[in-house]
């Protein structure tokens, strides 16, 4: 069997095998090396993972890798309309942390990439709201989603695990706020490229790459057309 590679985390995850997604970009990168599969859940955050991580992972299925893409709901303001979403820092910290500790304990070998939230575009988050907006205000805010990337970060000091700074590193380009989010939050073409890239990029320092992963079955340009079926052994 193909070793896999799993994507675990919110909304942004679930939508990842989008046309231009970034999972799909993944999938598409390895497609003789590894099953790349999606795990994403709309709305959750580390509260709800941490309460259903048995449910989606079992103990037979050892990965490659696993991303772990949350905080995003985590980061939804407490008085505002997405308050039943929110969990406070420490607490998406604490949970983020069982959730590494949960992947390391089932799998001692598995390769666990950290991806911190995205940052928002309040503007936009106001003309793309999911529920009843009453108070006119945001769910959520640059500012929070930073300070849950900073944890995210933390956590992935602490577990010595690699980790993507996404709310850092699409700050960095201007004009991100539409370039890179489709409504303030989720992931334009653009958006998902970088993290693709970026996932890539921490798989590859781990050793996971093209170059050191295995093919699955014989490459056609390996096939002797006067014996094809040699490559294919007994």
């Amino acid at each position: 069997m193909r070793p896999k590679i799993y994507l675990f985390g919110d909304s942004i995850t679930e939508l990842s095998f989008g046309e231009g997604g970034w999972g799909a970009s993944l999938a598409n990168h390895f497609s003789r090396s590894a099953d790349v599969v999606l795990r994403g859940y709309s709305g959750y955050n580390t509260r709800w993972a941490l309460k259903v991580i048995d449910k989606v992972f079992f103990p037979a299925d050892e990965p490659l890798a696993v991303t772990v893409f949350f905080g995003a709901n985590d980061a939804c303001l407490p008085d505002r309309y997405g308050a039943f979403q929110h969990v406070p820092v420490d607490e998406y910290k604490q949970n983020l942390h069982s959730i590494v500790c949960f992947l390391k304990r089932r799998w001692p070998t598995t390769h666990v990439v950290l991806i911190t939230p995205p940052p928002i575009d309040e503007a936009a988050r106001l003309l793309n709201p999911y529920a009843e907006n009453k108070l006119g205000l945001p769910e959520r805010t640059n500012e929070a989603a930073g300070a849950y990337a900073k944890a995210c970060l933390s956590v992935a000091s602490e577990c010595e695990a690699p980790a993507v700074d996404l709310w850092t590193k699409m700050q960095q380009f201007p004009g991100w706020q539409t370039a890179f989010l489709s409504d303030g939050l989720h992931l334009t073409q653009g958006g998902n490229r970088i993290v693709f890239e970026e996932v890539i990029g921490k798989l590859k320092e781990d050793g996971l790459s093209l170059e050191t992963l295995p093919v699955d079955l014989p490459l056609f340009t390996d096939i002797d057309p006067n014996d094809p079926l040699k490559a294919f052994g007994n």
